[in-house]
């Protein structure tokens, strides 16, 4: 007996409820007496709870894009950094050349010559 009973209050409320839904016309969603109704009022953690997931959902999508935009703008300075890295071992490399070296110390005037006999090894 004390299932049946719940049952039938069950489908009275649910007829109420959908009664309540069905019965609302344009006006009433513009004038706010629609937010007022006990079906609305009862879904309102719901509707809470929904809003909380836009709003996360927001938050993710523009932190994910400021993330984006870090990482691009981060590649774009490593691809300068590299061209000037390889630039400058260039010319370190060019300038490093004895014959190079041989070159700015003439222009510079230091009394310096090269050396005619080879390296030895000691022992």
């Amino acid at each position: 007996m004390n299932t049946t009973e719940r049952e039938r209050e069950e489908r009275e409320k649910s007829s109420v409820v959908d009664e309540e839904l069905k019965g609302f016309s344009f006006r009433q969603i513009i004038d706010g007496s629609l937010l007022t109704r006990q079906a609305v009022l009862r879904q309102l953690p719901f509707i809470l709870f929904l809003t909380l997931l836009a709003v996360l959902y927001i938050a993710n999508r523009y932190n994910a894009m400021r993330m984006t935009r870090q990482v691009n703008e981060l590649q774009a300075e490593i691809r300068e950094l590299r061209a000037r890295s390889i630039t400058m071992a260039a010319e370190l490399m060019n300038i490093s050349r004895q014959s190079q070296v041989a070159k700015m110390v003439q222009e510079k005037g230091l009394d310096l010559k090269e050396s005619v006999t080879p390296p030895r090894v000691l022992k």
